[in-house]
């Protein structure tokens, strides 16, 4: 499967209705002839509210995390729940990801529609459908390879039971995951649980161990001292794992984890993984790098913690109109839930683009305290940026996730406003 020649289909794709913000006067045009236009995001017609994605900021962010892997002896997952855009992955691939992530069954189809050669799914597997779609998949193409989580032995059973019925030709490979605590996510919760998963998938023909893996974003109360711990523990199985037999025959070993919060603690415990019988796919999964943001993981990427190893770059930036200033104190924007992200945080006022004369300038004393359906509420301080009725304002926003999967087709804008390049979206 080419993935690029999937990818350059969308370029064939009409502009339309169906994607909010772009200029109504380019219905029609392909996303390719408008992107050929290099229209600018201010004057080029494009309406409000409007998201955009910084190529400078994304290109910084590709390339710091293509570094980091390399640097540290990880190969490298991204986690493509994170965008859904296939044109990012084709990025990510190009700067040398071993393959992409996914969280549901749903994303996987996703990635095999644009040639995803590489899936590790974080997850547990047990829809009888998707298991069926797999089988065929895996069986249709001897180069892709796939992995998943088992946590329970009734989960194996009912892997093997779907797949025996499909009459599946390649065994799933699957990697037996480590929960990070009590009160955590998924994940088997002890050792002895571990093992048992373990013992079930070692009898049944259709599925296949090939290493251990967890997510240490849910270490409870977590902090560096407990994140690593619960690392530690996640190696020590692995070896345990190792010593007992159960990855006879294997060509590598896979050992994963890592969020976006926690990297750095991974790459400081997979670096001292002790020899095992197979060479170990250290597998990092980080996903909401590529696009970082404005709120949640600019406090808490690892890089504030290891500044030396560089800085991410928020790539997002939502454009809204003041719409309305009933009250000295209170302004509206045109922009609301279905536009920002808002399950963590509030998006923050960053600039304004005078209506007037299109001058930009920082934005002071401006605040969003609310999000309704189709507006931001703006408290305006006495000493505020001044404001009026027709501005744009730039807003940051928190949680890329939650960004990208508001948008399907999202313009990618350098510096000065030229859009080059439309990223289409897939939720």
């Amino acid at each position: 499967m080419a993935a690029g020649n999937s990818i350059g289909r969308l370029a064939d794709e009409r502009v339309d209705h169906r994607f909010k913000a772009l200029p109504p006067d380019a219905e029609g045009l392909t996303v390719g002839e408008l992107a050929a236009e290099r229209r600018n995001l201010f004057t080029g017609g494009f309406t409000t509210p409007v998201l955009t994605l910084s190529a400078d900021a994304l290109e910084h962010n590709l390339a710091l995390m293509e570094g980091y892997s390399a640097k540290h002896g990880l190969e490298f997952a991204p986690h493509g729940k994170t965008s859904m855009a296939p044109q990012l992955f084709e990025r990510q691939l190009a700067r040398g990801a071993w393959g992409i992530t996914a969280a549901v069954p749903t994303q996987v189809r996703v990635y095999r529609a644009f040639g995803i050669q590489r899936i590790f799914l974080a997850n547990e597997l047990v829809d009888a459908a998707a298991l069926h779609w797999l089988a065929g998949q895996l069986d249709a193409d001897p180069d892709f390879r796939f992995v998943c989580y088992v946590d329970s032995v009734r989960g194996v059973e009912m892997m093997h039971e779907a797949l025996s019925a499909c009459g599946a030709q390649r065994p799933v490979d699957v990697v037996v995951e480590l929960g990070a605590g009590p009160g955590a996510r998924t994940g088997a919760r002890t050792k002895a649980e571990c093992a048992a998963v373990a013992d079930v998938v070692a009898v049944v023909p259709t599925l296949r161990l090939v290493g251990v893996a967890g997510y240490e974003g849910e270490v409870p109360q977590a902090d560096s001292a407990r994140v690593t711990a619960w690392l530690q523990r996640l190696v020590t199985l692995t070896a345990e794992f190792d010593a007992a037999g159960r990855f006879e025959g294997l060509e590598e070993i896979v050992l994963s984890a890592g969020g976006s919060a926690w990297f750095d603690a991974v790459a400081d415990v997979f670096a001292k993984v002790p020899p095992l019988s197979a060479p170990v796919l250290k597998l990092l999964r980080s996903g909401a790098y590529v696009s970082h943001d404005d709120g949640h993981y600019r406090h808490i990427t690892p890089f504030n913690r290891v500044p030396e190893e560089g800085a991410l770059h928020a790539a997002f930036r939502l454009w809204a109109q003041v719409v309305s200033r009933p009250e000295p104190g209170q302004a509206f924007l045109n922009a609301g839930k279905r536009d920002a992200a808002y399950d963590l945080d509030l998006p923050e006022v960053q600039v304004v683009r005078s209506g007037r004369d299109g001058s930009v300038r920082r934005a002071a004393g401006l605040t969003v305290t609310a999000l309704s359906d189709q507006h931001t509420w703006v408290k305006v301080a006495a000493d505020a940026t001044d404001l009026e009725v027709g501005d744009w304002v730039g807003l940051g926003l928190s949680h890329p996730c939650t960004s990208f999967d508001k948008w399907q087709l999202i313009p990618l804008a350098e510096e000065n406003g030229t859009v080059t390049d439309y990223i289409r979206t897939f939720f």
